[in-house]
């Protein structure tokens, strides 16, 4: 369950790859999106804005938050740290093989971040989306400049997405391969029928103007925004490896690496399909073969392996198969120990065999009563993300699940604050049709004063 390194690729790497041809690339999509065996490992990466601690709705001037970032970098963590386009802070976990060891290493680094960040006058914040304006991208990179360009052809959202967005995923294993309820296309579908749920009961990303406005969950409404596929799920009627290789493949490419540091081609409406054939057809008529080094589309060195992994790391949909699954579709939680409540209730849900059972029957006749479509662009998940748990069907199968989960946290060897943690959060807003946006935090909201 890896975090992600974006460095420039080296010259001398994409000068040494080999061209990948069309059937390649579907073997290596399919061979690697879903790692099976017996459900193991867990891992959470925890996004947080960084705020003035007397002045949280001022925006942070750049070399003061630059700072702060350097000072959590100087510092021993079991956890990588990095930094998100607009300033955010964030910690992955390593692979943990248990609840207790996931938590309880990020506990310790972000006592050692908030420790100091403190001493700068700053403080960590838990939303799912910053309303302070205006926005801007404190990173520039080959790849971040590239990601802009792209984004900014269909509009804001992307921006929003980069520079004003914090969540909480949790990562855990695919499961067997053998059918059940920890198999892993049993656990593909539970994941978005889950989703939804998620997206719902832990929804902390109101909206009281612009686009969204009277959304609890507009951090959703921005990833629905920012492409017309690269957030999608695959058809849920189809197998889950086929489904994701072909939905992988004919997804726009967003930029081509290039050596250095200068800009990385942007093209427009060529997807990673078209360019392996193109590439392929170019080499053919030179004599080459598939697999020779011609041209492709628009002049670009033909596709290698590597810019097959690249591409699948611009894809954003709400459970991203990377070996393990990766869901992404839930807001950064408030408070020291919010974070804690969607690791522990994720992990129960889908690792435990009974509580796995209750969720996906509370979630498949929640996903039957609402129609079909791919998630997040599907009635269901739309009305998660505006209603939250105001929606009655959705509070029930939140209810459900949580309950489960509580039952399920001291099987799988959940300490006592743990189980607390998720106790209250449960009786305070799932129990109670309510979730953490319902709270509302008038502090962040308006116009950064600071420029």
């Amino acid at each position: 369950m890896p975090q992600d390194s974006y460095a420039p690729p080296d010259p001398q790497t994409l000068a040494d790859s080999a061209t990948l041809g069309e059937t390649a690339a579907e073997d290596l999509v399919h061979g690697i999106c879903f790692k099976t065996g017996p459900p193991r490992t867990l891992g959470a990466e925890l996004e947080w804005l960084v705020l003035d601690a007397e002045r949280p709705g001022e925006t942070l001037p750049p070399d003061r938050l630059t700072a702060a970032h350097d000072a959590a970098r100087a510092l021993s963590l079991n956890s990588r740290l990095t930094v998100e386009p607009g300033g955010q802070l964030e910690l992955s976990s390593a692979p943990a093989p248990s609840l207790s060891g996931c938590v309880d290493g990020l506990q310790a680094d972000l006592t050692a971040v908030r420790a100091a960040l403190r001493s700068r006058g700053l403080v960590l914040h838990g939303t799912g989306r910053d309303p302070r304006r205006p926005l801007r991208r404190l990173l520039h990179s080959p790849r971040y400049d590239a990601m802009e360009s792209f984004f900014d052809r269909t509009g804001p959202a992307g921006r929003a997405m980069m520079c004003a967005s914090a969540s909480v995923q949790v990562c855990v294993d695919a499961g067997y391969e053998e059918p059940g309820p920890l198999g892993y296309g049993r656990r593909w579908r539970l994941a978005h029928l889950l989703g939804a749920v998620f997206v719902a009961a832990f929804a902390n990303s109101p909206a009281h103007e612009g686009p969204y406005a009277g959304w609890r969950c507009s951090r959703q409404g921005i990833w629905n925004d920012i492409d017309a596929r690269r957030s999608l799920a695959p058809p849920a009627d189809t197998e889950p490896r086929a489904g994701w290789t072909r939905h992988a493949l004919d997804t726009e490419v967003m930029c081509v690496r290039s050596e250095g540091e200068g800009p990385w081609p942007v093209p427009r409406g060529m997807t990673f399909r078209d360019w392996l054939r193109a590439a392929e057809a170019a080499g053919a008529g030179a004599g080459a073969g598939a697999g020779g080094s011609s041209p492709g589309p628009d002049g670009l060195r033909p596709p290698t392996a590597e810019d097959l992994e690249y591409h699948l790391t611009t894809l954003f949909p709400p459970v991203r198969p990377r070996g393990h699954l990766e869901f992404r579709m839930i807001d950064a939680q408030p408070g020291d120990d919010g974070w804690l409540v969607p690791v522990a209730v994720v992990h129960a849900l889908f690792d435990d065999p009974e509580a796995a059972e209750s969720a996906y029957r509370a979630a498949k006749a929640l996903a039957d009563t609402h129609g079909p479509g791919p998630s997040p662009r599907n009635p269901l998940w739309r009305s998660a993300a505006r209603h939250g748990l105001a929606d009655p069907e959705l509070r029930t199968a939140a209810a459900a699940c949580f309950r489960a989960a509580a039952e399920a946290l001291p099987r799988l060897g959940a300490s006592r604050h743990v189980q607390d943690v998720v106790g209250a959060f449960t009786e305070r807003f799932p129990l109670r049709g309510r979730c953490p946006a319902d709270d509302g935090y008038p502090q962040l909201t308006g116009t950064g004063a600071r420029s």
